[in-house]
């Protein structure tokens, strides 16, 4: 017999274990009534047999169970034969040799044949012994007995070979079973490391609307479109809120299928995130709802740039359509004068056709081209100038739009300030100040510009009284392409370079722009510029 494995070694310890109890038990049982009974003939073969039995119990109890010899199988069973037949031939009349019975199933279920016939040969021998030896009658069960022992013997064996079979089998489903499962994690392993090296959002939900699995990306597009927690949602515009029920997850785990939904997640002006989510429908499994997947991926960077050029592109066109218009318009008048010799309205035709070509090239371009992202480029050509005169030409080259939108513009606290400045440059910065001033001012409103100096300062100063710009986004409105949301979707065009180009204009000459406003109380730009120092150049493309 090989040496069995720490699993099995276990396993028989405890079976000897749990038979030798069993046979203690019965035989302490035995010993009591055989002595109230006055059975013991031999008093002396009587207790070393039941001590026997005893000890071989006790032994097997204080073996260690990841230590037991393989001796003990065999020597313990057979031990407790002869000590039960010393105490069989003691008392004869007393039923001892039905304990027999614990021994012979134990070497049955164990040695299989070999042991059915060896304990049954060996119980034989001893009651036919006794049977010789004895001078009374025997009766004719004692002749039964060794075909009883040996029918339980052999039912332990087959009892036990049935067992060891469906353990064998139940190791091997077990193994088939680790092996199976090993190979799930290791496919779920890789899934997931597949998951969580994309750059976009992943998540499934059951049929029952739980979250089941999500990847990395999932986890950081939220974090980055919640950084602070739960934040309001728009629609793709931006503007309009979103319910809770219909943002694209509620939507997706209400079972609802969809493509590409645009959401953008934060206040209008703050710091926000678009996110691009499609959700759509898992293959069912016995009939069953397989559940959905959500996709999201952030396309912030794609829609500001988009909205950039959206902007830019209208802002162009309309500032360039207006002149060319009014050039046309005026050409058209001229040529309506009777009086024109041949010779000039022969010129003012050719100007008026390319001026009318030039109006429908420009659309044509702007409407094929793409926003480019190298920004303006310009240099300075500082020189002694008055600032005032520049404002002042300002002020009347926007009085007539002003007049146009109700608006009056003061321009009582303008006073002669000479500074080395790029007149040309710095009347770009004048123009774009009031420009704004008069477009994002209420009808009727006033516009106060001013010009004064303080200590080696000028000050140029344009303020409304509009409805101001909000705080969440008066930290950016010097950024490019940045416009607020509210002008956004209003008839007002722009295309958010204005404020930062006049910023690097004026920090090219040394000085600042900053801003002061409040919502509802309107906005006051002041340009700061160093009197008499000055770049003798700057170029810059940004």
């Amino acid at each position: 017999m090989s040496g069995p494995s720490p699993s099995e070694r276990l396993g028989l310890h405890r079976s000897l274990l749990t038979s030798q109890l069993l046979q203690a038990s019965a035989t302490v049982l035995a010993v009591a009534v055989t002595l109230l009974l006055g059975q013991i003939q031999n008093v002396t073969l009587f207790v070393a047999g039941a001590g026997i039995i005893f000890a071989c119990a006790a032994l097997v109890v204080l073996l260690p169970r990841d230590r037991m010899p393989s001796w003990i199988l065999l020597v313990a069973p057979v031990v407790d034969v002869a000590a039960i037949g010393l105490m069989r031939d003691s008392a004869p009349v007393a039923g001892i040799g039905l304990l027999w019975a614990f021994p012979s199933m134990w070497i049955g279920s164990i040695f299989g044949v070999r042991g059915v016939v060896g304990v049954t040969a060996a119980v034989s021998a001893i009651i036919a012994y006794q049977a010789i030896d004895e001078s009374q009658l025997v009766a004719a069960s004692t002749f039964v007995l060794p075909f009883t022992l040996a029918a339980l013997a052999t039912m332990s064996h087959f009892a036990a070979r049935r067992t060891r079979a469906q353990r064998a089998l139940l190791e091997k489903q077990s193994a088939e079973l680790r092996r199976s499962l090993e190979h799930a994690r290791r496919q779920e392993d890789l899934v997931t490391e597949v998951l969580d090296a994309v750059d976009f959002g992943v998540i499934r939900i059951t049929a029952e609307g739980e979250f089941a699995v999500s990847n990395e990306a999932h986890a950081r597009l939220q974090a980055r479109a919640d950084p602070l927690g739960p934040s309001p949602a728009f629609s793709a515009d931006g503007i309009t809120p979103l319910d809770p029920i219909a943002t694209p997850l509620a939507r997706a785990r209400a079972g609802e299928v969809f493509e590409g939904a645009l959401v953008w997640y934060g206040m209008p002006g703050a710091d926000r995130r678009a996110l691009n989510v499609t959700a759509r429908h898992l293959p069912s499994r016995d009939g069953r709802d397989g559940g959905s997947v959500v996709v999201s991926r952030d396309v912030t960077a794609e829609e500001l740039a988009l909205r950039a050029r959206e902007d830019l592109v209208a802002s162009v066109s309309h500032e360039l359509r207006t002149p060319l218009t009014s050039i046309i318009g005026y050409l058209e008048l001229a040529l309506d004068d009777e009086n024109l010799d041949t010779v000039t309205r022969e010129q003012l035709e050719v100007a008026e056709r390319n001026a009318t070509r030039l109006r429908e090239l420009v659309a044509d371009i702007l409407a094929m081209s793409a926003a480019s992202r190298h920004g303006v480029g310009f240099a300075l050509h500082p020189a002694p100038t008055d600032v005032a005169e520049i404002v002042e030409s300002a002020v009347t080259s926007v009085a007539p739009r002003a007049a146009a939108h109700g608006i009056r513009i003061d321009a009582s606290g303008v006073r002669s300030c000479p500074a080395l400045v790029d007149a040309h440059r710095l009347r770009q910065v004048v123009d774009n100040l009031l420009t704004n001033a008069v477009k994002y001012n209420n009808r009727g409103g006033v516009v106060v510009v001013s010009v004064r100096r303080e200590d080696d300062t000028v000050l140029i100063t344009v303020a409304d009284d509009g409805p101001g710009i909000s705080p969440s986004e008066q930290g950016r409105i010097f950024e490019r392409f940045f416009r607020a949301d509210a002008v956004r979707n209003s008839s007002v065009h722009g295309s958010g370079l204005g404020l930062a180009i006049s910023r690097d204009i004026v920090r090219a000459h040394g000085g600042d722009i900053t801003m002061e406003t409040e919502p509802g109380s309107g906005s006051v730009f002041t340009v700061r510029l160093p009197q008499r120092e000055g770049t003798a150049s700057w170029s810059s493309t940004s």
